[in-house]
């Protein structure tokens, strides 16, 4: 008689099942309903496709559409497959690559044929209607497990020299598997895959773009075309994500950069930013209000090099653990023409010293932490530095103000004792929230764990992580309400960190602020301070920053306020505009004791009509603009058009200037 398997369901009971049973046979003999609704399976935790067997024992969580995280990488990863038959069904003599699954869709490598021009935004219309006809179609989604010569025969017979050549590299005695869709197309993959096509809905999807790629990333390589998709599990879904699309395109903050004159970049300084004065305003606002913040919070503000010597990074082991992100400078001899006027040759002495340009600003903290002796009673020490660092990023990784190659950091360090770690962790995570919440995100809590390469002991992981996990409690933070979730493996190489993760006003997440309790930084630049039993102790060093960058922040705010920021941050608070030319130096008047009150404002005189005047500096994203005529400089009165208003308020001048000063005042200094 055959044993039969026993399947452990999450409600604690057992199924037998016949051998060769597969999810798909469990749900089935619990009811019709469940058997309709699964579309995959986590078998000892892995997800897998509904109908693969099992291959004994095991437990099992069946996988409905309502496991959404679940059932929108299966969704997207089949759309993917799709996308790739779907191209070769279309244009015969295509080759295939790869094609995974995105955060919020799809995309496949694909190398036209010979015969025709690279695919381009022109062929996604019919892309897209031979995607639709293969999921209605139902093809049933099939794996198989082959061997890896077959693979390599099978892509060598039909042309497919990239899949061929990824063949000849797998493993011989791994499981190689291939999904046939239908009888007549199949690609190799580890899967999981849906049952069949017709699990998709075909109204769920769109094609979004085309780009370039080179194959396997390398632009030796032959180029390939990329087609991107996004993928939902129904088409509210896809709509509510198209909407979100469109909103983000309205925000850009590159776009709107432009339209508010607030900087530009250019291939002269990859990834540096130019601001002008607007921007630059913005910037200054900030950096007021977190200088006020952290004074207000025990901090010292330092400034530190620019350059130091690479055997300090390695030292401190950024250099061998960073070094292709940083930038080298060597001691070079130039060598110039007499009169000085011609080009510059520039060599690298045999024996120069090399130095990096700074790309965090912690080893220079410690070498200020380490001048003199410290004794316990000092600490903690709070170094802060509004600190500029670059980074190698690559060219095409660069994106506006988001990811940059020079940027500065509201950053500091926290050298304090054991005792004290839990407390100045708590005690950053209340400044983080205030500062949070002047500028109106809510924002979730993260715990990034120890990853697989690290420095320092496992009981120095331990104890870190537990550190933040107490001081996240005691700041009344581990909850639901701060959607508090641990990271396994995200941590830094030296320390686990607390990441706070913000929430913009159409959903996005940004993440910014962190604080992480480092012990192996001290302990590789041999910082010490005299503890009470007159030895030397080491610190533990905790790195902390709320913005993030100000750079990277600053665009963030654009995005979040879709440039209408708030007037305490706006570059210009006001615009007083005139209707006529006769109000010109009621105008000027009005202007003078707006700028006496401390508003950033300009005054508008020019012979245009006041509702040219109005979409120009509505397009600026002024907040306030007063307009004025020959009646309002009469009547000492203005008229507000706030930006976002329909309506226009007409109110004393005196009451305007209250008004704006009252909105121009930074949160922080408010009464109340």
């Amino acid at each position: 008689m055959t044993e039969l398997l026993k399947i452990s369901l999450p409600d604690g009971s057992v199924r037998e099942m016949e051998p060769g049973s597969t999810p798909a046979d469990v749900a089935a003999a619990i009811g019709p309903g469940l058997a309709k609704a699964a579309i995959a399976a986590r078998v000892d935790g892995e997800l897998r496709d509904i109908n693969r067997p099992f291959e004994g024992d095991a437990e099992l969580a069946l996988v409905t559409s309502r496991d959404e995280e679940d059932a929108l990488e299966l969704a997207r990863h089949d759309f993917a497959h799709v996308l790739a038959e779907a191209v070769q069904s279309l244009f015969p003599g295509t080759q295939i690559t790869f094609g995974p699954a995105t955060d919020d869709g799809f995309y496949y490598d694909v190398k036209a044929p010979d015969t025709r021009e690279p695919f381009s935004m022109d062929d996604l219309p019919a892309i897209e209607e031979e995607m639709r006809r293969i999921i209605k179609a139902d093809k049933p989604l099939k794996r198989e497990v082959w061997s890896r010569q077959q693979l390599i025969d099978k892509w060598e017979a039909e042309g497919e020299v990239f899949k061929a050549e990824w063949a000849k590299e797998l493993p011989e005695n791994e499981e190689l598997t291939v999904y046939w869709s239908g009888e007549d197309w199949l690609d190799m993959c580890r899967g999981p895959h849906l049952a069949s096509t017709g699990k998709l809905d075909p109204q769920a999807f769109k094609l979004t773009r085309v780009a370039g790629a080179y194959w396997r990333g390398d632009q030796n390589n032959p180029q390939l075309t990329r087609i991107y998709g996004t993928g939902w599990l129904n088409k509210k879904q896809l709509n509510a994500h198209l909407t979100r699309l469109e909103e983000a395109a309205k925000r850009d903050h590159r776009k709107l950069g432009r339209e508010m004159d607030l900087f530009h970049l250019q291939e002269e300084a990859h990834g540096s930013v130019f601001w002008h004065p607007n921007g630059y305003m913005i910037w200054r606002e900030l950096e007021a209000y977190m200088r006020r913040k952290m004074d207000g919070a025990g901090y010292q503000e330092i400034k530190t090099p620019q350059l130091m010597d690479v055997r300090q990074w390695e030292q401190s082991g950024h250099w061998g653990k960073y070094a292709e992100n940083m930038f080298a400078v060597p001691d070079m001899v130039p060598e110039v023409d007499e009169l000085g006027d011609g080009p510059a040759n520039p060599s690298v002495a045999p024996d120069a010293d090399w130095m990096a340009i700074k790309p965090m600003n912690c080893p220079a903290h410690v070498l200020v932490f380490k001048q003199g002796i410290t004794s316990y009673r000092e600490l903690p020490i709070r170094l802060g530095e509004m600190g500029c660092c670059h980074r190698n990023e690559p060219h095409g990784a660069l994106h506006g103000l988001m990811r940059v190659r020079q940027f500065t950091q509201d950053d500091a360090h926290i050298f304090c004792t054991e005792d004290q770690v839990v407390e100045e962790v708590r005690a950053f995570c209340k400044l983080a929230d205030s500062v949070y919440r002047d500028f109106g995100f809510t924002y979730h809590v993260k715990l990034a764990l120890r990853p697989e390469k690290r420095f320092g002991s496992e009981a120095d992981w331990d104890k870190a992580e537990q550190e933040l996990r107490d001081a996240v409690a005691e700041a009344g933070m581990a909850n639901e309400e701060y959607g508090w979730e641990e990271l396994p493996g995200e941590g830094a190489f030296y320390a686990p960190k607390l990441e706070w993760h913000l929430t913009d006003a159409i959903g996005r997440t940004w993440q910014v602020g962190t604080i992480q309790g480092d012990r192996v930084l001290p302990e590789r630049l041999d910082a010490s301070f005299i503890g009470e039993d007159g030895e030397k102790h080491r610190p533990v060093m905790l790195h902390r920053a709320i913005f993030g960058s100000y750079e990277r922040f600053i665009g963030i705010l654009i995005e979040h306020f879709a440039g209408r920021l708030p007037v305490w941050l706006a570059p210009t608070q006001a615009v007083v505009a005139t209707i006529v030319s006769d109000a010109d130096g009621y105008a000027k008047e009005a202007v003078a004791k707006l700028k006496a009150a401390g508003i950033r404002v300009d005054s508008d005189l020019r012979n245009e009509k006041i509702n040219y005047k109005v979409r120009e500096h509505s397009v600026a994203k002024v907040p306030h603009l007063l307009v004025v005529g020959m009646r309002e400089a009469e009547e000492g009165m203005v008229a507000v058009r706030t930006l976002g208003q329909q309506h226009q308020k007409v109110m004393p001048l005196e009451e305007a200037i209250a008004m704006l000063k009252a909105e121009a005042t930074p949160p922080d200094l408010r009464e109340g």
